[in-house]
């Protein structure tokens, strides 16, 4: 199987360099952006295999484009980027992305990159799984009220906001006051559904 791939990076270096180097290694490339407004069209008009999307571009990051393609479109998705980004970590996985790669080592990469993802499997840079994907440092529990921590025992148990306020007879508007308490003081990086991750990933110390 040979992939049919767009490549979309507002670094005109880097797009140069991975879309020869592919062409090169006869990889299927048949279209290349340089934002992400043009690279979501692209993707909408040829609906290939496989888009290698930078994280950062103007218009549609590639976390925005993976958003909109999520349940629209077969399209198994690639991001590249210069940072190591905890946010851009989770929000990739909660997104079931395919790819995750560092630019640094994207050449070095790539290739075992897109032979996993043809094949239906997911590819993280070792530098990125390394870095992130282990527990979390330890959190300042005890910084919590009473109340707080009930209400975190409960995002760990998959309770929605709406479960928890019914559950402690309070109103949605003061769980999810809560919930932006319980963030700042653990100091938990803002993403979508980051407490419920945090939660899950430091159940054994919820008590």
């Amino acid at each position: 199987m040979n992939p049919s791939i767009i490549i979309a990076d507002d670094h005109p270096l880097v797009l140069k360099g991975l879309k020869d180097f592919l062409i090169e290694k006869n990889y299927n490339i048949i279209d290349s952006a340089t934002d992400g407004k043009e690279a979501y069209k692209l993707i909408l008009k040829h609906e290939p295999d496989i888009a290698i999307l930078d994280i950062k571009m103007p218009h549609l990051t590639g976390v925005e484009i993976a958003k909109l393609c999520h349940e629209k479109l077969d399209t198994r998705i690639v991001l590249i980027t210069f940072e190591k980004n905890s946010t851009f970590y989770h929000q990739a996985k909660q997104l079931n992305i395919y790819g995750y790669l560092l630019k640094e080592f994207a050449l070095v990469e790539i290739e075992n990159c897109l032979k996993a993802v043809a094949k239906g499997t997911p590819y993280f840079s070792k530098e990125i799984e390394d870095q992130f994907s282990g527990q979390p440092k330890p959190a300042n529990i005890d910084a919590l009220t009473p109340s707080e921590k009930r209400i975190l025992k409960l995002i760990a148990q998959n309770k929605t906001a709406k479960d928890i306020a019914c559950i402690l007879s309070i109103s949605d508007r003061t769980v999810e006051k809560h919930k932006s308490n319980i963030v700042k003081k653990l100091n938990i990086e803002p993403y979508q559904n980051c407490l419920l991750i945090w939660a899950k990933e430091n159940q054994s110390i919820i008590v």
